[in-house]
């Protein structure tokens, strides 16, 4: 009968493995390595700050530089659908008589 042969990825050890300690030369790769992440790291983190801080001031600069409307600058609240038409505008006279209370006893 013909033996099976089975191929084996990792081969049988026959007796025990000790620890290798790394030599320096590896030590020093990877301490090498380790930093080389590190300061690549440090670097991204500043860029993406400094992205961030660019975008801020411009959003701000752009806010303070955008002209104010006429009805930003009164403090009216405006309507919406009488502004584009679809409901008649309230009159602006009601408004102030509503705001100004009426004096009891006095005329």
């Amino acid at each position: 009968m013909p033996q099976r042969y089975e191929p084996r990825i990792v081969p049988t050890t026959v007796s025990a493995q000790h620890f290798v300690p790394p030599t320096q030369r590896q030590l020093r790769s990877q301490a090498s390595r380790r930093l080389q992440v590190g300061l690549i790291g440090l670097c991204a983190m500043l860029l993406l700050v400094s992205l961030a801080n660019i975008i801020m001031t411009r959003t701000r600069s752009a806010d303070l530089a955008r002209p104010e409307t006429a009805a930003e600058a009164a403090g009216a609240s405006s309507d919406p659908l009488a502004d584009i038409g679809v409901v008649p505008a309230a009159d602006p006279s009601a408004d102030a008589n509503a705001a100004k209370p009426a004096r009891a006893g006095r005329r």
